[in-house]
């Protein structure tokens, strides 16, 4: 989970010592952390924070966000105060202008600070201080702002927000294709090495997410996020297929443990609970097939399919026996 993730609605004291604590654990007085997007989807009401940097696990730091409330972006020399204290704020009635102004009323150093903030009614706020490295500066939208600092050109955070503005999909894919423009325009002049992705759902618990993915180091981490957000997207279609088994809705489940399948054909996870699933919701066949493919790449998945107690997965027992013989009687 994403670093902020899990933080609830507490005091602001106790949100402000635990990041402090963490601000030592990772050296925050020296990370220099470049460009990133917060938004609300004004369908979903979902909000979300996406990062990119040449600094390593910048998810650690720079990802607030907290359902129903709204989400934060504290980067630059990062006080990783900001982002509790913002949600904090936003979550005692402040908006996102007033919860930004007044957690960077108490802090000496703003000048070298970039924060940003949405709020659950789509209010943006963004503020870099007048000593953030150049090229850096922000923008705000309709329920969005990009911010950036220590960037190859001036162009960088207005590509963001008008790539976010003109992307489809769902508020995840959205938020990647802000960061795919930022690099379009040059990026973080230091280059690459990590990236993180982090989406709310628009109420619940604080600790709830609907996308929660960091990629910590890696020469391409924008690539491995979307490979991640990709796998992530497969394992939603096979939730939602148990979910309609348990209805009764067999059909229908079939042809989503398939699409999650195809979804992330490398992932032999998937496959074994797909067919699995095929199989109880009445395609025998068709699972059995899907779960020999694994089986026969990895034998070790054979033994597992034993220790299935129907509790767990009430067709284990049919496709061990298909497995085993075939010829076994079904039913």
């Amino acid at each position: 989970m994403l670093a902020g993730a899990g933080q609830g609605g507490g005091e602001e004291a106790a949100d402000a010592a635990w990041a402090q604590d963490r601000d030592r654990r990772h050296g925050e007085r020296l990370s220099q952390i470049t460009y990133s997007i917060v938004a609300r989807d004004p369908t979903t009401g979902e909000l979300g924070v996406a990062v990119q940097s040449h600094w390593f696990a910048v998810g650690s730091l720079v990802s607030w966000a907290r359902p129903g409330v709204g989400a934060a972006a504290t980067q630059a020399i990062a006080e990783v105060t900001h982002g509790p204290r913002v949600l904090s704020l936003l979550e005692r009635g402040a908006d996102a202008p007033q919860a930004l102004s007044e957690s960077l009323a108490a802090d000496s150093e703003a000048a070298v600070r970039q924060v940003a903030a949405v709020d659950a009614s789509g209010n943006a706020a963004a503020h870099t201080g007048s000593g953030c490295i150049p090229f850096a500066g922000h923008v705000t939208g309709d329920a969005v702002s990009c911010q950036a600092n220590m960037m190859a050109s001036e162009g960088v955070w207005p590509a963001m927000l008008e790539s976010y503005a003109q992307a489809g999909g769902s508020l995840a894919r959205r938020l990647l294709a802000a960061l795919d423009a930022a690099e379009a325009e040059g990026g973080d002049i230091r280059g690459r090495q990590s990236a993180a992705l982090l989406v709310v759902p628009a109420e619940g618990q604080p600790w709830e997410t609907v996308v929660s993915l960091r990629v910590d180091d890696d020469p391409e981490p924008l690539t491995e996020l979307r490979r991640l957000l990709e796998l992530h997207e497969a394992y939603e279609v096979a939730e939602r297929a148990d979910s309609l088994v348990g209805e009764g809705r067999h059909g229908e489940a079939a042809a989503l443990y398939r699409r999650a399948s195809e979804l992330a054909p490398d992932s032999l996870e998937l496959r074994f609970w797909a067919g699995l699933g095929v199989a109880q919701a009445g395609e025998l066949d068709a699972g059995v097939e899907l779960v020999r493919a694994v089986t026969e790449a990895q034998p070790v998945w054979s033994e597992l399919l034993g220790r299935l107690e129907p509790e767990i997965a009430p067709s284990a027992s049919a496709v061990l026996a298909q497995l085993k013989d075939p010829r076994e009687p079904r039913g």
